[in-house]
């Protein structure tokens, strides 16, 4: 049978769950949850932090039980059935796809910005260089996320430092520096985009069949999850001093904010630390959907030629390759902000089976209150109600599309043992 290797230790699990959610969001998703919530942007990073450890508990005690590659897709299928199963699987694959897309434009946008053209061709050709990558094995993007993530922090660590210690770092303070207020939908607005940017902690459950203890799936989740809650905070905090009512406007907040502290020598060293981040976040992204969609192919709710790991490098070779020419499709046609909205969609379904599966296990699987996974649920269904319309409108049809696609696969798959007879 096609197995992965389990060559992965907690710490390996850490990063990648660390690159997937400090990657490019950090430099640009502050921005519009500015726009949307105002004064409210820090109550949106609350609400959405509360609703990313439900899903996160529910993730990692899911993972813990069912220890095999395909993360709520497989969870669902076990503890729900396999329509619920579909509907996670399908949700993350499609929306993730999209998201991998908005990494590779936002690589583009930071390294050549001003030059679309040019910017495309760009992000076409990191696609197939990190799908190369995750080709070779996943030890080799355990380590290449490690980089680049040690990279992104340490320039993160500096911004904060120059942006908070500089010599204009805010004159009104964090109380009156935004006279906007978005208002409760706002906030929640916000933290449904605020979202988008942590939700990395599901790279963590789909490599559960790649990891050497994958009882210690939870405390990675947990540990990557509160790293990245407490660095979104302290940067949301700068910023909101640094710029006030101009970060909902600015399309390089960071570098804004850098200038603003009178610290302008950084915006270079932003410019590099935002792409070290958005590959990383697309490095792992990739390796994420790519074994969800390995898991889908196994059960066959995706073609079975997806059904395929390298004898060499034991990785589903087919399926990140077919990731990877969607992609690179998208990258040639979608706009950044709706390829976020229509991610963020996909990505909120998924966890709301994840809380709904996480809730019917059974007493002796069970290591937080079922209370926490109702709370996940209900934060899902309600930040999926204040997605922008079209966001919401476009998750719909991509929801309808596959779960027509598989009941009619279904159906003909019924059918043709008696068309033979």
């Amino acid at each position: 049978m096609n197995q992965l290797a389990r060559r992965l230790g907690t710490g390996d699990a850490v990063v990648v769950g660390l690159s997937a959610m400090i990657g490019a969001g950090v430099f640009s998703v502050f921005a519009p949850a500015a726009a949307a919530a105002g004064a409210g942007l820090l109550i949106g990073l609350g609400v959405a932090a509360a609703v990313a450890f439900c899903n996160a508990v529910a993730s990692a005690q899911l993972a813990g039980s069912h220890p095999a590659s395909g993360g709520t897709y497989l969870y669902g299928r076990v503890v729900l059935g396999p329509w619920w199963g579909f509907v996670a699987g399908w949700g993350f694959v499609v929306g993730k796809t999209a998201s991998c897309a908005a990494m590779a434009l936002t690589v583009a946008a930071y390294a050549v910005p001003d030059r679309p053209g040019v910017g495309r061709g760009l992000a076409v050709v990191v696609v197939v260089a990190l799908t190369a990558l995750n080709l070779r094995g996943i030890t080799r993007t355990a380590l290449v996320a490690r980089v680049l993530l040690s990279l992104t922090l340490l320039t993160l660590l500096v911004w904060l430092v120059a942006t908070a210690t500089g010599d204009r770092p805010g004159t009104a303070g964090l109380g009156g520096a935004v006279t906007v207020d978005g208002g409760v939908l706002g906030s929640l607005q916000a933290a449904g985009l605020l979202f988008f940017a942590f939700a990395g902690y599901a790279r963590i459950a789909t490599l559960a069949e790649e990891v050497r203890h994958p009882s210690a799936l939870g405390r990675a989740v947990l540990v990557s999850l509160g790293v990245a809650v407490v660095l979104y905070a302290a940067v949301g905090i700068v910023l909101l001093r640094a710029l006030g009512d101009d970060l909902a406007t600015s399309a390089a907040p960071l570098s804004a904010a850098a200038t603003a502290a009178g610290a302008g020598w950084l915006e270079p060293v932003v410019r590099i630390g935002a792409v070290a981040a958005a590959l990383g976040a697309l490095l792992a992204l990739l390796a994420g959907v790519g074994r969800t969609t390995l898991a889908m192919a196994r059960e066959r709710d995706l073609p079975r030629w997806l059904d395929s790991v390298d004898a060499r490098h034991q990785v589903p070779d087919h399926a990140q390759l077919a990731v990877g020419a969607a992609i690179v499709a998208l990258v040639l046609v979608a706009d950044l902000r709706g390829a976020i909205g229509f991610s963020s969609f996909g990505v909120l379904v998924y966890y709301a089976v994840a809380n709904l599966s996480a809730f019917a296990q059974p007493a002796d699987q069970r290591r937080w209150p079922r209370s926490v996974n109702v709370a996940g649920l209900v934060g899902c269904v309600v930040l999926v109600a204040t997605l922008p319309a079209p966001s919401v409108l476009a998750g719909l049809l991509m929801l309808a599309v596959g779960i027509v696609g598989r009941g009619v696969a279904l159906r003909r798959r019924a059918a043709g043992p008696s068309r033979r007879a």
